[in-house]
């Protein structure tokens, strides 16, 4: 035998402790016990339209879901979770006036499983789902809760104002013409019988009929038997922030501020009646706000916001159209990006079936509405600039998503620059805001004096 080959049993049992020794070294879990994921911490948005639950985590996690009638519940197990002070604390989380959860718990169901139990206040369509790490958030469990029959915006437009299926009276100068002759004739909304609003519900889903177009004898400027309506869209909401200022403002608690503001003197208006995309602190797809401007046959859409950069200098208001050959400036493609990234911050269930996400708007050439936006952009520009100094002097164009109808003049406002410390603050301003929604009025006002709105076309009520 060689030499080489022949071991002690003494060096053999050396050489056997240090092979053992040297696994246990290069091996990372060896001695140690794999850490459970955790919840971070738990979120939840309610609103008319749906509420949201949120619960962060550190990493992904396994989760099964279904119903339990009698009374009517939400059950979620989520396997491999560790039970925290987070989990406990849901039940303190869930508001009195919630339209949808009545009650909210969470326990350990059995081991390495962690039972989520919701109790509702009607029926609802549940969807619950992941989103990967975005923004400033890690892993997400989402517990949408909708409601069973969903909310329609345009017989909430018709209960909320008894001048909905009235029409404006016409000056006293002028005289009723024939309408235009279409292959289906205008209806006078005037002329429906009280029941005007059952007989809108069963119509919500077929062409609208077309408006009365009178002409004024003295002027010869044509004159709509119809309110217009306005869709106002307050930015980001709920999951999403937004941008967020040096003082810790949020840019979705401005647009909505705004927004309001904006609502009530659009309102007041003898022609004019304005829809919210979100009333509250929630988060709306933005495919599903130009559908619900669509929903309630929208005359112009304007989405709200207020603007960043990563220069504290950078100041003044601006105004945004649709593109369809790429953005007029390097700054506006960038902030198209960003803000087409709302759906991944705020959080999207891609593989819900709903019929606002599942359809998608008709490639139709967009260049008769791009040029109407343009025409409202440039008077909305000229009056913010009246208020506050422009960020450019002339109306930009980007691939904004949330600005592709493509039946209905849409503009997007960045009010000011919140990363400014000077415009974050004026932007908090109660005499500012209201500064920037009678400068918006302006803008619609003389927008309509030179461009009145059209009969509806059939394509909005798709």
């Amino acid at each position: 035998m060689p030499k080489s080959a022949s071991h002690s049993p003494r060096r053999r049992h050396l050489l056997r402790g240090a092979g053992a020794t040297l696994i246990l070294s290069l091996s990372p879990l060896a001695g140690a016990v794999a850490k459970l994921p955790s919840v971070l911490s738990v979120r939840i948005w309610p609103a008319a339209d749906y509420t949201r639950v949120t619960l962060e985590h550190d990493a992904p996690l396994k989760f099964t879901h279904f119903m339990v009638e009698s009374p009517d519940r939400l059950v979620v197990d989520i396997e491999g979770v560790e039970f925290n002070s987070v989990l406990d604390s849901l039940a303190r989380k869930v508001a009195t006036d919630d339209p949808y959860i009545k009650l909210l718990r969470a326990g350990r169901y059995k081991p390495g499983v962690v039972r989520l139990v919701m109790e509702l206040k009607t029926k609802v369509a549940p969807q619950v789902f992941e989103l990967k790490p975005a923004g400033e958030y890690g892993h997400r469990l989402v517990l949408d809760v909708y409601p069973l029959t969903p909310n329609d915006p345009l017989m909430a437009l018709v209960e909320g104002r008894k001048d909905a299926v009235e029409p404006l009276k016409l000056d006293a100068d002028s005289k009723p013409e024939p309408a235009p002759t279409r292959n289906e004739a205008p209806a006078d909304v005037a002329k429906r019988p009280d029941s005007a609003q059952d007989n809108l519900a069963k119509r919500a889903d077929k062409a609208p009929e077309a408006p009365e177009i009178r002409t004024s004898r003295k002027s010869g400027r044509p004159i709509v038997d119809r309110l217009v309506t306005i869709t106002l869209d307050p930015g980001h909401g709920g999951e999403d922030p937004g941008a967020v200022g040096q003082r810790g403002t949020f840019e979705k608690n401005v647009t909505l501020a705004v927004a309001k503001r904006l609502k009530t003197r659009l309102d007041a208006e003898p022609n004019m009646r304005a829809v919210l995309t979100r009333d509250s602190d929630f988060f709306v797809p933005l495919q599903m706000r130009v559908q619900k401007a669509r929903r309630v046959q929208s005359d112009l859409f304007l989405s709200i916001h207020a603007d960043a950069w990563v220069k504290p200098d950078a100041r003044g208001s601006s105004v945004f159209v649709l593109s369809e050959r790429g953005a007029s400036s390097t700054q506006a493609r960038l902030l198209a990006q960003k803000e087409n990234e709302a759906d991944l911050i705020g959080g999207v269930n891609l593989s819900a079936k709903d019929m606002f996400l599942a359809r998608t708007l008709l490639d139709l050439s967009q260049t008769a509405t791009i040029n109407d936006s343009l025409k409202l952009g440039k008077y909305l520009l000229g009056e913010l600039g009246s208020i506050n100094t422009l960020h450019k002097n002339n109306v930009e164009q980007a691939g904004f998503a949330v600005l592709k109808a493509p039946d209905i003049p849409s503009a997007l406002i960045e009010t000011a620059f919140i990363s400014n410390p000077e415009e974050e603050r004026r932007l908090n301003d109660d005499a500012y805001q209201d500064k920037l929604a009678d400068a918006i009025v302006r803008g619609i006002r003389q927008y309509f004096a030179k461009h009145p709105p059209g009969p509806k076309a059939t394509l909005a009520s798709l």
